[in-house]
This record gives structure tokens, C-alpha cells and sequence, in this order.
């Protein structure tokens, strides 16, 4: 039996309610065969459009292939994505682009793998069927993101930015967005992984845009603001580890600039340099200041974490709902 099946013989017998999640702007060319190729994929599923402003016929063009459609007037896919996951209920969210690169019949089988091995979320990792599918710049900075999330939480996906992504119930409505743009991606990630949570990934195809239409990604721009989100969320998440190499730093300069110092105190009873030694005081001092920040700002993430793993836990696997109810 394909896994295909298995899922159709599963969604049956729990009556999960999946929602495709479609965060859109200005994809009037697009957005037609998109909502097509979900509903043939996942005919149980409900498809939900939010156009983020658009300034052509996306929202139409989605109501006339059969979506439901509605409006974020906040511009940013951040802004779209928690707006989508307030709103939508269900038992099992995929999460797409509205782009048309990526592979509609490959979500049974992410469902399928969700369900199935009761995990949280399913990354689809892009494998490029033509090679003007993946700009070079993008997959250079995708490898380069991915790691440094690997460097400075232990582990991380193969591929940290793709936008096609199946996720449960007890992910979507226990997670704290707070990015607003593009960096969405990473703050899915990071908050996946900062919990431990139950995560794979499934290879998926990935395909150039149609002709036509335009990506809305900024090779530099995005970049720079994803490994921006990426610096915040270490600080935020890792502040024992942020605080105290910062310290350390400080500490090592310090020690540098009091060494020659107390050398020469010591051969001749003087102190030649003192505003050296005023500034090495002072940067120890600062080294001291940023490592106790450390420690009491661990303890806050600390309980941060508690509350998060809390709301998580308030809600169970996908199709326990339908089962216990």
C-alpha cells in the first residue's frame, strides 16, 4: 500500500480537516494553477488565499479557482502567516507559496508523514527539476543560513527557507510569531528547533517560476534581514551562550591591555599608562556586567520556554481530537 493510500485510509477514519494555506501578493498568473493542483491533491482540503495587498486580479483570479479567499492589509508575509494561523482552524495546516514552484502532489505524502509518525511539522526540501529554478544567490545564502542555525542550535534542516512546510495543530496555534517579512522561514525553524519538537523532512520538486511572473525575494535585502532575525533569536533564545562571549571578549582585552601594565608596576613601582589602565578596569567590568546579564536573562528564557512548551502541550497530536472526541 503507497503512503498515499495509507493517508486517504487514515483521514477517513480520524476525519482530519486540513487547510492549504496560500500567502499571496501580486501572483494574478499563478495563483490559478496553485489552487487547482491543492484541490486535486488534497480534495478533503480547504484552500485559503489571504491577498496581502495585491495590486492586480490575485484575489479575484483565487475566488474564481475555488479558494477561500480573504485580506491582510498588514504588508509583509509574516504579517500574512500569523493572520493565517489566528484565523484558520483545523486539525492539519500545509503551508505554500503562491508561486507555483512547488510540487502540489507531494503533500498527501508530507500529510501522510505528519500524521503518521505524529510529528509537528514537515519541511519539503527543494530539489530543483531545471536549473533556473534556484537562483544561485538563493541557494548560496540558503546553505550559508542553514549553517549558521546549524553552529548555534546544534542541528537544523536541510533546507531552512523553503516555504512548503505541513504543520499540526498543536504547532500552529501555540507558535509566537513576531517576524513580519520573509524571515518567517527561520522563525518556524528556530522555534521548531529551540523546543526539540518532532520535525522531518520529505525531498519535494521544485520548479522555475512561470514566465511572467516575478519573485518577491531580495537576494541582499531578505538575506540580510533573515541573519538579522537569526542574531535576534540567538540573543533572545541563547542568552547564557551571547552574553557570556561577550564577556569573555571583554575579559581577554582587558587582560591584553592590564598585562604590560602590571609587568612594568611590578619591575618599577609605576603605573606609566593610566588611562590604560582605567579602560582595562572598565572593560573588565563591562565583562563582569555582561556575564551576570547572562545568567539572569537565562533564567527568564528559561520560563519563556516553560510557557511555550505549555501551550504546546495544552493541544494534542494531529487526529487525537477527532479520536477522543
Amino acid at each position: 500500500m503507497s503512503s498515499d493510500e495509507r493517508f486517504a485510509g487514515n483521514a477517513t477514519a480520524t476525519r482530519l480537516e486540513i487547510a492549504v494555506l496560500v500567502p499571496c501578493y501580486n501572483e494574478e498568473r499563478t495563483i490559478t494553477a496553485v489552487v487547482a493542483d491543492f484541490r486535486a491533491a488534497l480534495p478533503e482540503a480547504a484552500v485559503y488565499v489571504y491577498d496581502n495587498n495585491s495590486t492586480d486580479g490575485t484575489a479575484a483570479a483565487a475566488n474564481k479557482a475555488g479558494a477561500v479567499v480573504r485580506r491582510e492589509t498588514y504588508q509583509g508575509k509574516g504579517h500574512v502567516v500569523r493572520r493565517m494561523f489566528n484565523d484558520v482552524e483545523a486539525d492539519v495546516y500545509v503551508l505554500v507559496d503562491g508561486d507555483a514552484t512547488y510540487d502540489a502532489p507531494s503533500a498527501p505524502a508530507m500529510v501522510a508523514k505528519l500524521v503518521g509518525e505524529r510529528l509537528d511539522m514537515v519541511v519539503a526540501v527543494r530539489v530543483d527539476r531545471e536549473a533556473a529554478a534556484y537562483r544561485s544567490g538563493h541557494r548560496a545564502g540558503n546553505r550559508l543560513l542553514t549553517g549558521f542555525v546549524a553552529h548555534m542550535f546544534g542541528r537544523a534542516f536541510t533546507d531552512t527557507l523553503s516555504g512548503y512546510r505541513a504543520l499540526s495543530r498543536r504547532f500552529v496555534k501555540s507558535f509566537p510569531i513576531l517576524s513580519g517579512g520573509f524571515e518567517i522561514e527561520t522563525e518556524l525553524t528556530i522555534h521548531a528547533l529551540e523546543l526539540e519538537l518532532p520535525v522531518d523532512e520529505v525531498a519535494t520538486p521544485y520548479y522555475p517560476r512561470p514566465s511572467g511572473s516575478a519573485s518577491k525575494l531580495s537576494t541582499w535585502s531578505d538575506g540580510f534581514r533573515i541573519l538579522w532575525t537569526v542574531f535576534k533569536l540567538y540573543r533572545a533564545e541563547r542568552p547564557l551562550s551571547f552574553f557570556g562571549s561577550v564577556g569573555f571578549a571583554l575579559a581577554l582585552i582587558s587582560l591584553g591591555l592590564a598585562i604590560p601594565i602590571l609587568i612594568t608596576y611590578v619591575q618599577e613601582g609605576l603605573v606609566p599608562r593610566l588611562p590604560t589602565a582605567v579602560l582595562s578596569t572598565g572593560l573588565m567590568l563591562l565583562a563582569f556586567l555582561s556575564i551576570v546579564c547572562g545568567l539572569i536573562l537565562d533564567t527568564v528564557t528559561r520560563g519563556r520556554r516553560e510557557l511555550k512548551l505549555l501551550a504546546y502541550l495544552a493541544l494534542r497530536a494531529p487526529g487525537e481530537e477527532r479520536r477522543r472526541s
